[in-house]
């Protein structure tokens, strides 16, 4: 099958297998934050955008992107970089492998809310799997995140 993306803002056109998986071509195209973890669609590990919202790679179809944007964290690097900092500032990076899925998913959130409660902040993030940490820290890294953005945009004003 014939497919027509757009990855990161650069449009590919790739002959594929039609049961390809979207974090396999997303993989294959140098992609590497897009991590497999349960291949059940429980752990957030290969949370990607399609059409600026997340969605599950290991669940999703290439075909069904046919036509669509996939970003992937290599295309928001400067959002990434920003909330990664935090992260690490929070000691809640332990051993980094859910790290590409817990930025996906706050970044999501930061977009669609960006003054959400705690509770609304775990909810979001609770389809990402992170066995070293109690999400304590990733918790204070997004409030601090949250803060320091505000702060940004208050002296920016």
């Amino acid at each position: 099958m014939q497919i027509n993306l757009k990855l990161n803002g650069k449009t590919i056109k790739e002959e594929i297998a039609d049961d390809l998986l979207l974090i396999d071509f997303v993989r294959k195209h140098g992609c590497y934050s897009v991590k497999r973890g349960c291949e059940t669609a429980n752990c957030g590990l290969c949370t990607v955008f399609l059409n600026g919202k997340p969605v599950l790679s290991c669940s999703l179809l290439t075909a069904r992107a046919n036509g669509q944007e996939v970003t992937t964290l290599e295309g928001l690097q400067p959002e990434a970089e920003e909330i990664g900092s935090f992260l690490a500032g929070q000691g809640a990076e332990q051993c980094g492998f859910c790290n590409p899925g817990f930025m996906m998913n706050a970044i999501a959130l930061f977009r669609e809310n960006q003054d959400p409660t705690d509770e609304e902040i775990l909810e979001y993030l609770s389809g990402n799997l992170c066995r070293c940490s109690g999400y304590e820290g990733q918790l204070r890294a997004m409030k601090k995140y949250l803060a320091w953005k505000k702060e940004k945009q208050e002296v920016g004003a």
